[in-house]
This record gives C-alpha cells, sequence and structure tokens, in this order.
C-alpha cells in the first residue's frame, strides 16, 4: 500500500497555515491610525482641534451655551454618539479616522473633521 498523506504534506499544510495567519493580520485586524486631528467647526468657524490619538470626551454646544451634540474620541476614532437634532443622522454615521472624512449634524451646523494622518486609499473603483 502507498502513503497518501507525509512529511512534505504536512510541511505544505503548515506553511499554507501561516501565510493564511498572516494575510488575517495583516487585513482583518484594526490597525490603528491615530497619527491626525480632529477638527470641530459650527457654521464655517473652527471651535475646536483634537487628537485623535487621546481618548475623550468633547461637548459641542450650540451659540446659547447648550450642549447640542457630544463627540467621542477613542481608539484613534471619533464618533458623534448623542445629538438633540430630530433626526439623529449624525448620530447613526459611522465613526471617523482617516483623513478626509467628515461626520455632519445639519440642523446644529456642526461638521468633524479629521485632518492629517494615513490618506484614505482609493477603492478599485475610484481608480
Amino acid at each position: 500500500m502507498r502513503r497518501r498523506f507525509g512529511k512534505a504534506d504536512a510541511i505544505f499544510i503548515g506553511a499554507l497555515a501561516v501565510l493564511c495567519l498572516l494575510v488575517f493580520l495583516l487585513f482583518f485586524l484594526p490597525w490603528r491610525d491615530a497619527s491626525g486631528w480632529v477638527v470641530v467647526t459650527r457654521d464655517g468657524e473652527v471651535i475646536g482641534r483634537y487628537r485623535l490619538d487621546g481618548d475623550q470626551t468633547v461637548e459641542i454646544t450650540d451659540v446659547s451655551g447648550k450642549v447640542s451634540n457630544v463627540l467621542v474620541i477613542a481608539d484613534g476614532r471619533a464618533d458623534m454618539t448623542e445629538a438633540d437634532c430630530p433626526d439623529k443622522l449624525c448620530v447613526h454615521q459611522r465613526a471617523i479616522r482617516r483623513a478626509g472624512e467628515n461626520l455632519v449634524c445639519l440642523p446644529n451646523r456642526v461638521v468633524v473633521t479629521v485632518e492629517g494622518g494615513k490618506e484614505d486609499e482609493l477603492d478599485g473603483i475610484a481608480q
């Protein structure tokens, strides 16, 4: 009888498993790129500038001093967690972390933008 599974087969399967693990680590783990800044503007005027690598909660106030939005910066991402606007679309937007990404609250006229840091890569369609 002839053997169908030998030492060379085991080495090949082991090398393939290591390669799959490396691909997983490179592409699917959430790598932090927290070298940018989060810039908060209201009515086109900059009202705050915060480091993306510092975990903090920012209360954004309207012109009367009432808190209108709450921005949470954590794990290299900025996320709008609370808003007093009726539609709350800004709360449902995904967290931002790359340069050029925005969170917008139109009723409160608040725009949060990431500046600096890693640029967003082009996808296959945009190329």
